[in-house]
């Protein structure tokens, strides 16, 4: 969230308008199943999930313009409704379904996606998502199936004339040989008697729509899916990015644009793919207890030094490892060391007048700071060209090295 919200104030601090969407998706059998080991009812254990990433987003200082929650009722409008627009156009069809399917990432997958990985901790084999590492169990079930396949050369050709669409190239790369290998029609709804806390299937009591197609119409949900507004992009469809973790690229650079193909609708005109944090180089995760209370770190290192760190040294195209002295080692280095410092020598009145400067600079007598002034001039379309490739973490890195230069120079 930290990362889009620094997208958007940059645009803004260009004078254009911005709207930052965010929020929780809160269907599917995960949140089934935990909300059972609550022992609370889904959407009350939705309720209480929900305000605590508000609470997040609002200590972070999240600039955000609409917070979706997937339980809201226009949500469920726009899902049925998107749902019977791929129906009447004959993308969907009713067979029975097997296959590898993964709980955790609430997908089935292809033969070729499975493999057998061994736990050290027990012993124990099982069969995994190449993807995600995550478990899979084989699945014989009656549901609806989305022409995936169908889409695959339209897919190909959206990816040729949009190089960009994926964000690094490497992943973009890794899209278009997935898809280039073929597509599967891709089942989109469970029988109720496995799940039940979803949309349900318009006209079909019996079956939920598939989490990953209700959460994706979130996107255009807030952009007035089905309304006017939405078509004629009066309410800001296409969306200029969608920022997304690497785990999840495949529904968002594979499935969203199909879904949003098959009706003649513009994709997002690109998706950023973001790295992971890891703790102790390796993997965060509740069931392990290796995770970071965000509230924790803010209280004792202060929102802005939090953003900070995130910004510098979250990766984009690899992972990258938290560790509390990271923070404070990048604290004293760089926001102390580098722009306090920098801030401290050139308004202190022992080293040089202010007033002085500002008046010498004015008639250009700048010779003694010629480079750093130089670079000073620069380093405004140097960041904005960052941003634009959505590399917030190297426009910081220039603005940094940037401090370093003209700190130097000054006695």
């Amino acid at each position: 969230m930290v990362l889009t919200d620094i997208l958007k104030r940059w645009q803004e601090l260009k004078g254009r308008k911005a709207i930052l969407c965010t929020g929780t998706d809160e269907h599917g059998m995960k949140i089934q199943q935990a909300a059972e080991i609550s022992d609370e009812d889904p959407k009350e254990f939705c309720d209480r999930v929900s305000e605590t990433f508000k609470q997040l987003a609002a200590r972070a200082d999240l600039s955000y313009d609409h917070f979706i929650r997937t339980t809201d009722p226009d949500h469920k409008e726009s899902v049925q409704h998107f749902w019977q627009l791929l129906q009447e156009r004959g993308y969907i069809y009713e067979k029975k379904h097997q296959g590898w399917y993964s709980v955790s990432d609430e997908t089935f997958y292809p033969e070729s996606a499975i493999e057998k990985r061994l736990d050290p901790a027990t012993g124990r084999t099982f069969m995994a998502a190449q993807e995600t590492g995550k478990e899979v169990e084989w699945t014989a079930e009656m549901n609806y199936h989305f022409r995936l396949s169908a889409l695959q050369a339209p897919l190909l050709a959206f990816y040729s004339q949009n190089p960009q669409f994926v964000v690094p190239a490497t992943r973009m790369r890794d899209i278009s040989r997935w898809v280039t290998e073929g597509l599967e029609d891709l089942s989109i709804s469970r029988p109720i008697s496995r799940l039940t806390w979803g949309i349900r299937v318009p006209n079909d009591d019996s079956q939920t729509i598939y989490v990953w197609l209700d959460a994706l119409v979130n996107y255009i949900t807030k952009a007035g899916f089905p309304s006017a507004s939405f078509f004629d992009g009066s309410a800001g469809w296409p969306a200029d990015v969608h920022v997304v973790g690497k785990d999840i690229m495949r529904f968002h650079c594979i499935y969203w644009p199909a879904f949003l193909l098959a009706l003649d609708l513009p994709p997002p005109k690109q998706v950023l793919t973001h790295a992971h944090w890891t703790l102790g180089h390796a993997k965060m995760a509740k069931s392990t207890g290796n995770v970071v209370n965000p509230f924790f770190a803010m209280d004792r290192f202060g929102v802005d030094a939090m953003r900070f760190y995130l910004a510098h040294d979250g990766g984009i195209t690899d992972d990258a490892d938290y560790a509390n002295e990271h923070i404070v080692e990048r604290y004293k280095k760089c926001l102390s060391g580098g722009l306090g410092n920098l801030l401290q020598r050139v308004t202190g009145t022992k080293i040089w007048s202010v007033e002085a400067a500002v008046e010498a600079a004015a008639r250009g007598e700048f010779d003694a700071l010629e480079n750093p002034i130089v670079a000073l001039h620069k380093v405004g379309e140097v960041v904005d060209g960052h941003f634009e490739e959505l590399n917030p973490r190297a426009g910081l890195h220039e603005i940094m090295r940037v401090i370093y230069d003209v700190r130097s120079p000054l006695p």
